[in-house]
Parts: C-alpha cells; sequence; structure tokens
C-alpha cells in the first residue's frame, strides 16, 4: 500500500508539472496510436472514461469514434460501481464522483462485446497497473470479462515495475504517446 501510495503521489507531481499545451499534445499524439489499434478499428463500441485533472485527454478518441459511427459510453460511480452511459454529446457531462466528469442521466449501457479506454496513475512493462484507489475498474471487469482492456498513459506514468494485487485486472494494451505495448 505504501509503494502504491508513493507512486499515486509521484504521478501525481508529474501530470501537475504538465502544461496545458503537452497534455494536449501528448494526449492527441495517444489518441492517434490508440486509432491505429485493430482492436479499435474493429470496436463498434467504446467504453471510455472523461479525463480530469490533467490525465490523458479522451475528448479527441471521443469525436473520432462518433465520426466513424462507433457508440461511445462513458462511466459514473454509483455507490461502490461504475455504470456507463451511452454518451452522444459532450454536454451531457457534470461533474460527478471527485469532480469527475460523469453524465447526470440517460441511456445505461450493458455492453459485453466493447473496447475500455481505461485510465490509471501508474504502468509497468508487464501489463499491471496501479489505479487510483477504489476498485471501481478491476470490480467492473470482474463481472464484464469479455471486453477488451486498452489503457491510455503518458510516458511518465510507466515504471518498470508497480506493486500489483490478486484483485487487479489489468490492461492487455498500454499506448503512451511513445509506444504501444502489447501483453
Amino acid at each position: 500500500m505504501e509503494e502504491k501510495k508513493a507512486i499515486r503521489k509521484q504521478v501525481y507531481a508529474a501530470r501537475k508539472a504538465c502544461t496545458d499545451e503537452k497534455v494536449e499534445a501528448d494526449s492527441r499524439r495517444i489518441t492517434e496510436n490508440i486509432l491505429s489499434l485493430p482492436e479499435y478499428r474493429q470496436a463498434e463500441r467504446i467504453l471510455v472514461y472523461a479525463d480530469y485533472n490533467h490525465e490523458v485527454m479522451t475528448g479527441f478518441l471521443i469525436e473520432e469514434a462518433w465520426k466513424a459511427g462507433k457508440q461511445v459510453a462513458v462511466p459514473k460511480v454509483v455507490g461502490k460501481d461504475m455504470i456507463f452511459y451511452l454518451l452522444t454529446d459532450f454536454v451531457q457531462l457534470k461533474p460527478g464522483y471527485f469532480g469527475i466528469p460523469e453524465p447526470e442521466e440517460g441511456e445505461v449501457v450493458q455492453w459485453e462485446d466493447a473496447l475500455m479506454i481505461m485510465p490509471g496513475v501508474a504502468f509497468d512493462r508487464k501489463g499491471h497497473r496501479v489505479g487510483y484507489g477504489g476498485g471501481f475498474y478491476d470490480r467492473f471487469l470482474e463481472k464484464h470479462k469479455g471486453i477488451k482492456r486498452v489503457a491510455a498513459a503518458f510516458e511518465f506514468q510507466m515504471f518498470e515495475e508497480v506493486p500489483t494485487e490478486p484483485t487487479d485486472i489489468s490492461p492487455e494494451i498500454v499506448v503512451t504517446e511513445k509506444e504501444i505495448l502489447r501483453f
């Protein structure tokens, strides 16, 4: 736990140190890398987080998915769970859990065949992920095993090794502005 805390602190400081321009430029490169994935091109449905506080920006990806005729859904925290809502317009998003943009209402989706773009604090080169500590993605993915998992991360979020727990569900692909890692 202490090691995860230290990693979170380090990454939060690095994110805070990034300029808005750097976050946007690197997010656009990450978006291009995700768009190049066969898994993205084949997916008709995308589950994607709404970015917050200098995370990899997902708005560019959402817009491209809409242009390509894909359905997009974003999560809302309800109790200890995440529920995904169909997103058809950014005006649906309002500050929710911890100020993170969430849909207030709309159509709940129960997609089992989808591509998930997941956030995280840190990742390692074996595919392990350190999340924000709430376990929301792990609990959701435990119930939805057919969903393909891609993590979007800045290069400074990559570590040689991060601590893991038996309940952690790792991404199958991690995409940064510089590389695409498959596990």
